[in-house]
């Protein structure tokens, strides 16, 4: 359980929804003698996939950590999800491995989701092997996965293996690093060696010297062996390969069957023997831009990876050790909040089933439980000692819901559950808007929240709904008008008198001061809800006093926090007050206050007021096949198209989109695709509503107004 930082193997499954990736980590296990009887995922009995909620839905849905001791070596496999409303569960693992084994459906080739988790492992520099999976499927084509492949992820992508039958009698595989052919007996597990067929030979001979070559441009002497001895071992070619796989100078594939135990103790013999230790992974760089190696002999930096919790036992924390070595009873500095945190229990993981350990060396993964105030993404240091890791960097969110509840004792306790979860789940985020007067759930798909959903009224007995959530509208001007406003009010005692005279008008920076005015003082102000207020005081003669500026911006901007047309936020609009009167005795502060709210809202509406809405810039990638439905469904949300690409097999659609149209994009976009198209989107700007668009909601407040 224990392991030195050479012999470690961090190794992370990826890969789209029922590739196969469980299935395959089971087996793996199994292969290593780490379980004696491997689960299946309709019987709910694996390592991987313990939770109640996967075994319902009967899909991965948590990242799990799981080890397993291959002859002197410690493997740490991680099995992700493959839909990519979990992405959070990917990114974490992916952030903590030092090598992705990319798992693809042999049947459907390269899927979305595994473009997906691509743009991570290059974001993280991970190296990368693949499997082909399911080669026991009837419709498994391994010469049309293996140019998908090579076509999206390059001419690195090297085949170590090839099949030779596929489908339902699937039972041999070629195996050019070692020059053999495995037979595997028809209930899968050990295989027999044999000889390559001679028909098979000038391919297999291809592959092998293409290997050679890798290997050789990072160990010395190589080539000249391999001339003199016309082959080499995959002992003698380890450190070459090893070099040029941690530094992802080539992506080895394989083929397998996860089900039926075909070709997964191989590729465990190929992470042993060639897949990069910590110790062989290059330097990391951390937030200022410094450098550590994964050493034993260092001071002690753990980085949380991930957080989980349990009923009966708290905040479970997961974490990779850095440099150095921990053991129960460490006291270590969170370099994000300054807060000592003990290591009170050291523990490593077998899925649910948690292992106490004595220590954990450089490179290796482990869990503690209740430390007091860290969190995903912190860093933890040996006092003294000051270090932080590079924080890994989550997709914005793709979908948002608003949420309720049968009463306000119940919406209470829900938003205090929702951030519980949200603390374990990055790519969630619980909103409270004082604008919208909304709680607002943002996440990355329908599923995801659908979860969020399930867990809060299983775990917390809480019955929750969503509806569509309010738009952040924002109004502004496009014309320019003028108002003469007098509030005056008496009954009995001191009164209240305030008369403004102001000119509005919409405001760039770009626009020149305004004329025939006398200009006193200005302020040009950043709203805190977007866009600028500019503020010009004219007054000449005193005709108002300058003590009431500050109440007369307070009228003005109570009546910008909620504008005229919707009772939405207003932006970039200038004011000028030119003229006015007051009172000796009646005129106050709540008096001018008053009279600027008046003013602003009468010359607002005759200065051709105009509706602005939130734009989405969204990316949209999908089979080629799905393009023409997927322009028509954009078509009808209003969408302008700023440009069409390609990304391997894949179109790329790139659209600005209104936040309002987008309500159930995704849930769309699925059924549209069957599942084989995802999106990203995030705020653009602002842009004006059409004409129509604007009547009706316009229309619709007064209507809510009058009520």
């Amino acid at each position: 359980m224990n392991a030195n930082t050479k012999d470690l193997r961090n190794v992370v499954l990826l890969g789209h929804s029922g590739s196969g990736k469980t299935t395959l980590a089971e087996t793996m296990l199994y292969e290593g003698g780490a379980i004696r009887r491997r689960g299946t995922v309709e019987g709910h009995n694996m390592v991987s996939d313990d939770t109640d909620i996967e075994h319902e839905r009967e899909n991965t849905i948590f990242s799990h950590q799981m080890f397993v001791n291959w002859r002197n070596n410690k493997i740490n496999i991680l099995d992700t999800p493959g839909f990519d409303d979990f992405v959070g569960e990917v990114v974490a693992p992916l952030k903590v491995s030092d090598t992705a084994l990319i798992v693809l459906n042999a049947a459907n080739g390269v899927e979305v989701g595994t473009e997906l988790v691509w743009e991570y492992i290059e974001r993280y520099q991970t190296p990368a092997m693949f499997v082909i999976n399911q080669m026991d499927h009837p419709k498994a084509d391994f010469e049309k996965t293996l140019e998908q492949a090579r076509e999206r992820f390059g001419p690195k992508l090297i085949p170590i293996q090839i099949p030779l039958n596929s489908g339902a009698h699937f039972n041999q595989i070629l195996d050019a690093l070692r020059m053999v052919v495995y037979e595997f007996p028809p209930e899968g597990g050990k295989p027999v060696k044999k000889a390559i067929p001679e028909s098979e030979m000038p391919r297999a001979r291809e592959m092998h010297n293409t290997l050679v070559e890798i290997a050789a441009e990072n160990e010395e002497g190589l080539m000249e062996k391999y001339f003199e001895a016309g082959t080499l071992s995959e002992k003698e070619l380890a450190a070459g390969l090893t070099i040029a796989l941690a530094h992802q100078q080539f992506f080895p594939l394989f083929a397998a069957s996860g089900i039926k135990d075909m070709g997964s103790g191989r590729i465990m013999g190929f992470i042993d023997d060639i897949a990069p230790s910590p110790f062989d992974r290059p330097k990391r760089v951390l937030v200022d831009g410094s450098e550590i190696a994964y050493n034993p002999q260092d001071k002690t930096t753990l980085f949380i990876y991930k957080t989980a919790y349990e009923p009966q036992v708290g905040m479970v924390t997961y974490f990779k050790v850095i440099t150095g070595t921990v053991k129960p009873g460490d006291e270590l500095v969170n370099a994000d909040n300054g807060d000592t945190e003990r290591i009170s229990q050291l523990y490593v993981s077998e899925g649910k089933d948690r292992i106490a350990v004595e220590k954990l060396e450089a490179g290796d993964l482990g869990v503690t439980v209740k430390l007091k105030s860290a969190h995903t993404n912190n860093t933890l240091n040996t006092k003294g000692t000051e270090r932080k890791i590079r924080p890994m960097i989550f997709p914005e969110s793709r979908i948002r819901k608003a949420i309720s509840t049968d009463s306000a004792a119940d919406m209470e306790k829900l938003v205090a559950a929702l951030h519980r979860i949200e603390e374990e789940d990055p790519t969630l985020h619980v909103e409270q808007s004082a604008e919208l007067k909304q709680t607002i759930l943002h996440g990355q798909g329908q599923l995801h929240l659908d979860l969020v959903k399930q867990r809060i009224e299983k775990e917390f007995g809480i019955k929750m709904y969503f509806t569509d959530p309010k738009i952040s509208y924002r109004e502004t001007i496009t014309g320019k008008a003028s108002a003469d406003y007098r509030h005056k009010k008496q009954s009995g005692g001191a009164g209240q008198f305030g008369e403004i005279h102001m000119i509005v008008e919409n405001f760039s920076e770009e626009m020149p001061e305004p004329q025939g005015l006398n200009i006193r003082h200005k302020e040009i102000e950043d709203l805190p809800w977007g866009g600028k207020l500019a503020f010009y005081w004219c007054i000449v003669g005193g005709a108002i006093d300058s003590r009431y500026i500050g109440a007369i911006k307070k009228g003005i901007m109570q009546q910008m926090s909620e504008g005229p047309l919707t009772g939405s936020r207003c932006q970039n609009i200038r004011v000028a007050v030119y003229d006015g009167k007051m009172h000796s005795v009646d005129s106050n502060d709540i008096s001018f206050q008053l009279a600027a709210s008046g003013a602003f809202r009468e010359a607002f509406q005759n200065a051709k007021p105009q509706l602005l809405e939130p734009v989405y810039h969204v990316e949209i990638l999908c089979p080629d096949e799905y393009t023409g439905d997927v322009m028509g469904d954009l078509q009808s949300r209003r969408a302008m198209i700023s440009g069409m690409d390609t990304e391997g097999h894949y179109q790329k659609i790139i659209a600005e989109i209104p936040l309002a149209e987008m309500h159930d994009y995704g849930s769309t976009l699925r059924s549209v695709t069957g599942g084989k198209a995802k999106f990203t989107m995030k705020f653009s700007d602002y842009q004006l509503v059409p004409p129509n668009v604007q009547q009706e909601l316009v229309k619709k407040h007064s209507v809510l107004q009058e009520a």
